[in-house]
């Protein structure tokens, strides 16, 4: 192992009289691919920009390498003092550096180098971010939320990229995929104390749920011993109480030690609150497009979305999701097509741009309208207070102004407000910016258990994975084409892969077919006839068997009650799914010697 060139020891930090970081280490070495992790507000960002020199501890120390160079990528960049992208993008850059390197970086984020910065969208500004730390190529890279506010192609981009580069990495993200494929150490920060795991994301969750059991364990432990020395002090005889004034001191001793144990913040309890049924039908749509300015968004697109369906939507930013989910839930009208909405919809909206958040008024006022303490859940009245703790606020933040929070805390504060509303059909549009990796599991527990109707927008791979049960993506931007596929989206990618490579296939087959035909008769034979004749209703029935299938596997909650089942459903979808492309070759086969035999 490589001596350390960054090393943080002992480090203590208050704010406003509450102790934020308690003897937290961080140590990097060259080439090391860190993780760092924790909940919101345990301190990561804190501590990652003590590393940067950008706060200082109270106490502690730390050590840099002389001649080691650190870049830190905020999730808040200042763009006041440059007029371009590529202005910013080159600030970092060093005499010895490759001055092309800023301009190449904007390139490949999908940037020209001449956007005004105050014209930024969320996605563009973190692009730029990037350029500017990637561009100098440091010796050390500490990167907070790299992949918020960027597209999925963006973000296997940017993997690519940092498993490539000399630098050694610390990053913050939400992102699980993102930091199994780039982690190789795990550092994970609780209480104000840090603990290391020589090991990437991948395992780090099942070694911290085994340290917290134990932890769980010494405390009650703990508790019955109190319990134990308490117990002789009341019943024992007095003239022994008396003289073993060590074994008080011992029992205050303990009692102190477990009044100074701190345990984690709690979990998020997220409910929403759901309202009567809505139809069976949620939306039905058949050939609707949307165009602007001449550039097809949506392009003759038609499906039919049931209740309790979760639907994902991927791709580049810009593509055209927004468009098409706004297309669903009638927000805009198609220039084409028909578009049918179900019966019974309350709807509940969460936008990524959290556009709803008034930063001047108070948590409490945000909840509650501003009337009363009472926030009303669902049909039921519950006190502010309350009701901010199932979201991990303090009673203390009641009257915090909502600009004082944390990116992570005003995400929470807006599921908060949303799912305080009564709703059947759930629109999220991308609902994990900033939250913690607890909240996700929470969040996607509550999904799994809502009984409505889920349509989602992410770039999250993992949490799209967990989540929905089919994934519409464009199969040609330019043309508008919108796919949908059964499950999520690395379901999607399989079926990209075989449908090409079955394609392919198929062509090659049929090619070679056609001319052994041409070559060997001049008519069809009756068996040949009949089956051309027979074919398309064994293809239909098979269709039919398959979308039955399909519509059961789709059920929310089928997988946890009978996994076994749903298993077992899933391969028969595989085999039926064979078969009728089995038929439709064999078809095509046939049609393709009919015509040839027709022709000649």
């Amino acid at each position: 192992m490589s001596p350390p060139i960054l090393i943080l020891k002992d480090i203590k930090l208050t704010f406003g009289g509450t102790p934020l970081l308690e003897g937290a280490e961080l140590i990097v070495s060259n080439h090391d691919k860190i993780c760092l992790v924790g909940r919101n507000g345990s301190g990561k960002s804190t501590l990652l920009k003590i590393a940067a020199g950008i706060i200082e501890a109270d106490s502690g120390d730390t050590f840099l390498q002389p001649g080691t160079t650190v870049r830190y990528l905020s999730q808040e960049p200042d763009f006041s003092n440059y007029s371009t992208t590529l202005d910013y993008a080159e600030a970092g850059l060093e005499g010895s550096d490759n001055k092309y390197r800023a301009a190449y970086l904007l390139e490949q984020l999908g940037l020209t180098g001449d956007e005004d910065p105050k014209n930024l969208s969320g996605g563009e500004i973190r692009r730029a971010a990037l350029a500017n730390v990637l561009a100098p190529e440091p010796d050390i890279l500490l990167l907070d939320e790299p992949t918020n506010h960027l597209d999925i192609d963006a973000i296997e981009w940017l993997e690519g990229e940092l498993k490539d580069i000399r630098s050694s990495l610390v990053i913050i993200s939400h992102d699980r995929r993102f930091l199994e494929k780039l982690s190789q150490n795990t550092i994970w920060l609780s209480l104000g104390k840090t603990r290391r795991l020589n090991q990437g994301f991948k395992n780090y969750e099942a070694w911290r749920d085994d340290a917290l059991e134990q932890e769980e364990l010494n405390r009650h432990k703990l508790d019955r011993k109190i319990v134990r020395e308490e117990h002789w002090l009341r019943y024992g005889v007095t003239a022994r109480r008396k003289r073993n004034v060590r074994r008080l001191n011992d029992l205050y001793a303990l009692k102190e030690s477990r009044r100074n144990q701190r345990s984690d913040t709690g979990s998020v309890k997220m409910n929403a609150s759901q309202s009567e049924t809505s139809g069976k039908v949620i939306f039905e749509a058949d050939g609707i497009s949307k165009s602007y300015s001449g550039r097809s968004i949506v392009k003759d697109f038609s499906t039919r979305v049931k209740r309790g369906d979760r639907i994902g939507f991927i791709g580049k930013n810009g593509v055209g999701k927004t468009t098409l989910l706004n297309l669903l839930t009638s927000k805009i009208e198609p220039d084409d097509g028909i578009m049918k909405i179900g019966s019974k919809l309350e709807m509940v909206s969460l936008d990524q741009k959290r556009e709803s958040l008034n930063l001047k008024i108070s948590l409490s006022d945000f909840l509650t309208g501003g009337n009363s303490d009472m926030v009303l859940v669902g049909t039921n009245q519950r006190h502010v207070v309350s009701y901010m703790k199932d979201f991990l606020f303090q009673p203390e933040q009641k009257n915090t102004d909502v600009s004082a929070l944390s990116g992570g805390e005003r995400g929470r504060l807006m599921l908060a407000k949303a799912f305080a509303k009564p709703s059947n059909l759930l629109v999220l549009d991308e609902p994990t910016n900033d939250l913690d990796l607890e909240t996700l599991d929470l969040l996607q527990e509550l999904i799994a258990d809502y009984s409505g109707t889920v349509l989602l927008v992410s770039h999250d791979r993992d949490f799209i994975d967990r989540i929905v049960t089919s994934t519409l993506a464009p199969s040609d931007e330019r043309q508008g084409i919108w796919v949908e596929y059964a499950g999520g989206y690395s379901d999607m990618l399989s079926q990209k892969n075989i449908s090409k490579r079955e394609y392919n296939q198929s062509s090659k087959n049929l090619k070679n077919q056609s001319q052994k035909i041409r070559k060997k008769r001049d008519r069809m034979s009756f068996k040949d006839k009949h089956a051309l004749e027979t074919l398309p209703k064994k293809i239909e029935e098979a269709r039919s068997k398959i979308n039955s299938i399909k519509t059961k596997l789709a059920f929310a909650d089928f997988y946890s009650k009978d996994p076994e089942g749903f298993e077992g459903l899933a391969k028969s979808l595989s085999l039926k799914e064979t078969k009728l492309s089995r038929l439709e070759d064999q078809w095509l086969k046939l049609e393709l010697e009919r015509e040839e035999l027709e022709e000649s």
